[in-house]
């Protein structure tokens, strides 16, 4: 199925996850597959959270880049269902250190079968993926997610130190979210070129396509907190804050406004909580914040979608271009 020739700007996520459809059921089955367990509450839990929802963006990633580079086989497949299993079990792992009740629309896994089911499921999805990471044969294959996983699980120690901590740089939070959230994105556009068997320069292509679209998806989705409503992002309003997370639209609102502006945003992040939600939202918009916050996203599409250049033209590539202007379009 094609994507329609249309302007990128204007083909929505459903057109793009159209034209890997066949690919992405044979993901869901292996998924269903993988999720089987003899201890009923590991399947109980897994199939609660990976099942609930969710656009599987970075699965996503894997098969349009595979395709596109002109992967003919299945492993794609594989590789595709590993990286929604890691990035499933961080978000097991994360709702229970930030303390989240909602997730995706609905209660939170810690929330519906409590903290210590949640983290031990976490691991469980972890170890399933190492183990299906020996199925598919490739050394690099399993470097690459070895690495990515290392780096995902430093970026949430340092995310942690970093919690209630107001002098929070710009630098420090492009660190976090490259390691927490680009990462993923960039190993699994990497592992297509790999199973793709491309040369150095198109893996090079493939991982700054990645890393691009990650960062922008992420900065979006902080800039998100302060403004989509909460039935539409799927999560609590003003998470972030509550949680004394010193995201990019707070620092440059604390950069931009004035001392008793720096002072009240200052004071929220040390604290923690949403009782000055509705200020800060007012220092937010005055600031900029907002508009600064998608002119960075902005510049990291515009870098993504640049990285493609050298990719032969395909409605594969075409809607790895489509998956990058949606990252900045999205509400939720």
């Amino acid at each position: 199925m094609q994507v329609a020739r249309k302007s990128p700007e204007a083909v929505d996520f459903e057109d793009v996850a159209a034209l890997a459809n066949a690919d992405m059921d044979a993901v869901d089955r292996l998924i269903s597959r993988s999720l089987e367990s003899d201890v009923a509450l590991v399947s109980q839990v897994s199939e609660y959270i990976v099942m609930s929802g969710g656009k599987r963006l970075r699965p996503l990633i894997v098969l349009l880049a595979a395709r596109a580079l002109g992967y003919g086989g299945e492993q794609h497949v594989r590789a595709a269902a590993i990286i929604e299993f890691i990035h499933t079990a961080t978000l097991l792992h994360d709702d229970v250190v930030d303390s989240s009740e909602r997730r995706r629309g609905k209660e939170s896994a810690n929330t519906v079968f409590g903290n210590p089911a949640s983290v031990l499921v976490g691991d469980f999805l972890y170890s399933r993926s190492f183990q299906m990471m020996v199925d598919i044969g490739d050394i690099r294959v399993m470097q690459i997610l070895a690495d990515a996983t290392n780096t995902i699980a430093a970026g949430e120690v340092q995310q942690l130190m970093n919690i209630h901590d107001p002098d929070t740089t710009e630098n420090d939070y492009r660190q976090i979210i490259y390691r927490k959230t680009a990462r993923l994105f960039e190993a699994g556009a990497q592992i297509a070129a790999v199973l793709a068997r491309r040369d150095a320069a198109d893996e090079a292509a493939m991982i700054e396509y990645g890393r691009r679209l990650g960062t922008a998806f992420q900065l979006v989705d902080d800039a998100l907190d302060y403004s989509a409503c909460a039935d539409e992002l799927g999560k609590n309003l003003g998470d972030d804050l509550a949680e004394g997370k010193a995201t990019l639209p707070l620092i440059h609102a604390m950069r931009k406004g004035s001392d008793a502006q720096r002072e009240l945003i200052r004071s929220a992040i040390l604290d923690g909580g949403l009782t000055q939600m509705d200020r800060i939202q007012t220092v937010i918009r005055e600031t900029g914040a907002l508009e600064y916050t998608a002119a960075k996203a902005r510049e990291a599409v515009d870098a993504a979608i640049a990285s493609l250049g050298g990719i032969p033209d395909s409605e594969y590539r075409s809607a790895l271009v489509s998956l990058a202007e949606f990252s900045i379009r999205r509400r939720s």
